[in-house]
């Protein structure tokens, strides 16, 4: 790797790793919000939380259909980003075990 690289990774690592989490949280709270059909996401704070989630939603919607009249994307979305965060930066994941090995051969 690459010294600039090796310099990033703590950078990379904490940003993907907060990214992922919010979307994880975001997908969570569209689970909720399946509950309250009447709630406007256009309206007060929900954009925040509609934007980044409706474009793979509306996606996936397209090739998963309701289950009981249910839109179950947003379950299978948490556990997407859950598995690819774990995978990525998770105590065991990619750039996590990187990131150990760069500082282990620093140090």
């Amino acid at each position: 790797m690459t010294p600039l690289l090796l310099q990033l990774l703590p950078a990379i690592h904490l940003g993907l790793g907060l990214l992922l989490a919010f979307w994880t949280v975001a997908f969570l709270l569209r689970i909720v919000l399946t509950w309250y059909p009447q709630v406007d996401l256009s309206r007060g704070a929900w954009p925040l939380i509609a934007w980044p989630t409706e474009a793979v939603l509306s996606f996936s919607r397209r090739l998963v259909a309701p289950i009981g009249g249910v839109d179950v994307t947003p379950v299978i979305w948490v556990g997407l980003v859950s598995l690819i965060r774990e995978l990525l930066v998770g105590q065991q994941g990619l750039l996590s075990q990187i990131l150990l090995r760069s500082q282990l051969s620093v140090g």
